[in-house]
């Protein structure tokens, strides 16, 4: 049976607030713009901050392009409750060990998948050591991110950390859509390809 994620969140986000209870959250972030109405909509629930650990963005300075939008998108925006930023420091090659041999294959497929395992990883594993009460990742805003895969992954990490996973499909109720509008209401750079070398745009 197909599951709604977006109901699922809500019914979770119910849950973690009852009481009026404002959880401590560890937001994946994989960039500014897809962040932007994530931040937007969890913030009404939520004490954020932001884990920008994306280690495949390739090249580094594509990478220290990214993190200084995300810097200032937090800076620009007003949130009913506080959002801080917490980066990983840049380690391509940790990308490049953990998606050995699947190099090639398609954008989309087991690489991604990998790619997907190794930064929620990260965040749960983070959000269990600094004490966090939940943890996401803005990945399922995008129209090209599989949610189901996601919310897999992200479930089978709470289990082995112990920290409370937030289900998610962001692009519902035109979250995409939402998070456009307000990339360029803040003046975010929107990036044209993922972010690692393999899913750079090819020329002809």
């Amino acid at each position: 049976m197909k599951i709604n994620y977006q109901l699922v969140c809500d019914e979770k986000i119910k849950e973690l607030t009852e009481n009026g209870n404002i959880p401590r959250l560890l937001l994946h972030s994989c960039c500014g713009p897809c962040s932007s109405y994530v931040l937007e909509y969890l913030s009404a629930f939520f004490e954020i901050t932001v884990l920008f650990f994306n280690p495949n963005i390739y090249p580094e300075n594509e990478y220290e392009k990214r993190l200084s939008e995300q810097k200032k998108l937090i800076e620009s925006m007003n949130f009913k409750n506080p959002v801080s930023l917490l980066a990983v420091p840049y380690d391509y090659s940790e990308f490049l060990a953990c998606i050995g041999g699947f190099e090639r294959e398609r954008e989309g497929g087991a690489r991604c998948m990998e790619c997907f395992r190794l930064r929620l990883g990260r965040c749960a594993e983070i959000a269990k050591e600094r004490g966090f009460d939940v943890f996401a990742t803005t990945l399922s805003v995008s129209p090209h991110k599989n949610a189901p895969l996601l919310n897999s992954i992200g479930e089978e990490l709470s289990e082995k950390y112990g920290v409370t996973y937030l289900p998610s499909d962001f692009k519902k109720r035109e979250g995409y859509k939402r998070s456009i509008e307000l990339s360029k209401k803040y003046d975010i750079y929107r990036q044209e390809y993922c972010g690692c070398e393999f899913s750079l745009p090819r020329e002809n």
